[in-house]
């Protein structure tokens, strides 16, 4: 089994350095210059022929992940966001023999990695599933979802694009303020990874002890903690002592070293943002703007709408339908304002909005891409915050 749980390891890794030579072939094809037609031709074709070899290579992983732990790999926090990432990229294959849009691939795919990069962060060892977990419903839920938030997120890529086309990058505005703050919210998942990389490699360690309840856990921190665990004792030594303590009212497994994890991500994040900002001089999305004169907002625009209308009743049969259904196998009811579901409901009725905004008011090009970003910024909080941060019958991802 470990030689298969290696070669599962070797493909992902494989997969994520092929995605990243995808992505350069796409950059080429953004090039101003009517005479290289050809040669953009050519690496767009390259681009996506990579692009689906590291797609195998992660179908690879995903199969012999599944053949050495015995059941799905969507059951923790790692192979979820794994599951996601390759969705995104599925998706984008997709669209891409569509559309042929290859300024598609310079976003979707940097997208997809960093989330595949945000998951390798977490404990990747093959663990047992608790009761609740060990039902055929989970796989058919799990994977639905992703596959229908993977294409929900080729909705929030071309709405990127569209927005930092769109905008005017001459003047400050409401509208550039935003668009920054996505660029910065990206950058922050950067700040995460290279924070956990960094302290990994110095093998990091700090263990503190806490009450829950009427008994005392203890939990371990891989990174100094800025905020230790409510009321909690520190047993290492020659560690750094925490700032300050963790709010009581997060209540989820670790909650202490998981916030203290996104406050580094914070932390680091906004360095790695003001390195950026230094060496451009100018607001990110400005710097963007001039590669994409060659962008068509009427397609990106299209493309944002066919993929929220196919994204969305997948979502809906895996994050309502199919969830319900697992609910009242593994809990005996179909609905309980569990944290995760209430968010899953959150999301349901933002799309639905999406939708009906576009269809009855006609809320087309910029409004729509705003709300294809405001969509996946749901997601992503389902995703993190929620999972992360708040307690519930979800805690075990």
């Amino acid at each position: 089994m470990d030689n298969l749980l290696s070669f599962s390891s070797t493909m992902l890794y494989s997969a994520f350095i092929l995605y990243l030579i995808a992505t350069f072939f796409f950059g080429f094809t953004i090039r101003d210059n009517k005479k290289d037609r050809q040669e953009k031709s050519k690496a767009g074709t390259i681009g996506i022929s990579i692009t689906i070899v590291g797609f195998i290579a992660q179908l690879t992983y995903f199969i012999t992940r599944w053949m050495a732990s015995g059941h799905a790999p969507v059951s923790n926090l790692f192979e979820f966001m794994t599951f996601f990432g390759m969705t995104i990229v599925l998706a984008f294959i997709v669209i891409y023999f569509i559309y042929r849009l290859t300024v598609l691939g310079l976003f979707a795919l940097p997208v997809a990695m960093i989330i595949i990069a945000y998951a390798s962060m977490f404990p990747t060892e093959i663990a047992p599933l608790v009761p609740s977990l060990k039902s055929h419903w989970l796989y058919i839920h799990v994977t639905t979802v992703s596959l229908g938030q993977g294409i929900l997120a080729i909705s929030f890529v071309t709405g990127v694009i569209y927005l930092i086309k769109n905008i005017d990058q001459s003047k400050r505005s409401k509208r550039t303020t935003w668009l920054e703050i996505i660029m910065y919210s990206l950058i922050l998942f950067i700040g995460f990874i290279v924070a956990t990389t960094a302290f990994n490699l110095m093998n990091y360690s700090a263990t503190f002890e806490y009450p829950v309840g009427n008994k005392t856990v203890q939990t371990e921190y891989t990174l100094p903690a800025i905020a230790g665990p409510t009321d909690g004792v520190l047993l290492s030594d020659g560690v750094m002592e925490p700032l300050f303590e963790t709010p009581g009212w997060m209540h989820g497994a670790d909650a202490g070293s998981k916030f203290n994890t996104l406050l580094w991500s914070f932390l680091v994040g906004t360095i790695i943002y003001g390195i950026i900002r230094l060496i451009l001089r100018k607001r990110i999305g400005a710097a963007i703007q001039p590669l994409l004169k060659n962008a068509k907002l009427d397609l990106l625009d299209e493309i944002t709408y066919r993929a929220v209308a196919i994204g969305f009743p997948v979502f809906t049969l895996g994050g309502l339908i199919f969830a319900a259904i697992w609910a009242q196998e593994a809990w005996g009811r179909f609905w309980g304002w569990d944290p995760k579901e209430v968010w899953a409901l959150i999301t349901w009725f933002f799309y639905a909005a999406f939708l009906h905004l576009r269809l009855s008011r006609g809320w087309h090009g910029e409004k729509s891409s705003w709300l294809a970003v405001g969509g996946f910024a749901i997601i992503m909080f389902n995703l993190i915050a929620v999972n992360l941060i708040l307690a519930g019958l979800h805690s075990y991802a």
